[in-house]
């Protein structure tokens, strides 16, 4: 069986409803807060394993009270743990504000994720061969990424970066991404651009651009509209699914996990995007993180469903 190895951060999530953002000096009152495990890293890795994949993550927690549960929600999800190491530093954490249509805003603490080295990342990679994949985020030092993608794009693995949070990226580094996988904001950062994509026109011009410097795939994900992805042989969209959003947190996570699950099982880009779009739809319908990824049974009834009734 193929497996990934998800690189990157792991977080406690501390998650609060509010009517609306506070301003500058202001008080405002909003809903219990709600604590869940979470990191770009571990959403990706228990996405992966919850919707049938062989999944390992490799990252750096502190050596506090929530190390214990990141790890242990982790495991419980079916991920592989033991290439997690201790920081001196407190484990990362963020503090999420979640407004009532579902979207939220999002301030990290990077903590012991701060502290992934390079060494440490190139060890973990060395264990994977050909045909698996590694899934990275820029949630951890981007040098750390950047040398276990080129370490394992020369190991003939398949490289996935979900480029969050947006930044810039060495012209160096994008011959060594297989998938390049930016929401709206972050494929304009990539460009350097302080506007997002907005349409899927852009979007389809913004993933061209990308694909020039050196991924052999680039899909920028639109939301509920779904995404749009190019590579050298085709340039589609593959449409979203309109839901009664709760928290959009991890939609994007569940969207790259559950993308490296359908390619492991050798489907065709457009169906390895309809599933994750699918994950992705479901996800947002409950609070959460981890807690949010839909089982892999959930996102096949939803697909048949959605092919039974196609106009609904």
């Amino acid at each position: 069986m193929k497996r990934v190895l998800v690189l990157g951060s792991l977080n406690i999530d501390l998650v609060q409803r509010v009517g609306r953002m506070p301003l500058p000096g202001e008080t405002l009152r909003g809903e219990d807060l709600r604590i869940f495990v979470g990191g770009k890293g571990a959403n990706q890795a228990c996405a992966a394993a919850l919707l049938g994949m062989k999944a390992e993550m490799a990252g750096m927690v502190g050596d506090d009270v929530f190390a214990s549960r990141l790890i242990g929600e982790l495991q419980g999800a079916g991920v592989d743990t033991r290439a997690v190491q201790t920081s001196e530093k407190p484990s990362g954490s963020a503090t999420i504000l979640v407004l009532p249509g579902g979207e939220n805003v999002i301030v990290i603490s990077p903590g012991a994720n701060a502290d992934v080295s390079i060494e440490a990342a190139l060890s973990a990679v060395e264990r994977l061969g050909t045909g698996d994949f590694l899934l990275c985020q820029l949630e951890i030092p981007l040098p750390a990424v950047a040398a276990a993608l080129k370490a394992a794009h020369r190991n003939q693995v398949s490289t996935i970066l979900d480029p969050a949070p947006g930044q810039t990226l060495p012209d160096d580094l994008f011959p060594a991404i297989s998938i390049l996988t930016p929401n709206q904001r972050e494929a304009g950062l990539l460009l350097g651009r302080s506007e997002p994509v907005r349409t899927l026109a852009d979007a389809e011009a913004a993933a061209k651009e990308l694909l020039a410097r050196g991924s052999q795939t680039v899909i920028v994900k639109m939301g509920s509209d779904g995404c749009v992805a190019a590579n050298a042989g085709e340039v589609f969209h593959a449409p979203g699914f309109s839901m009664d959003a709760v928290d959009t947190t991890a939609a994007g996570d569940t969207f790259n996990g559950a993308l490296c699950v359908a390619l492991s099982e050798g489907r065709s880009l457009r169906d390895a995007a309809r599933f994750a779009n699918a994950a992705a739809a479901l996800s947002v319908t409950r609070s959460g993180a981890i807690s949010a990824i839909p089982a892999r049974a959930e996102v096949e009834e939803f697909l048949a469903a959605c092919a039974a009734n196609p106009g609904s």
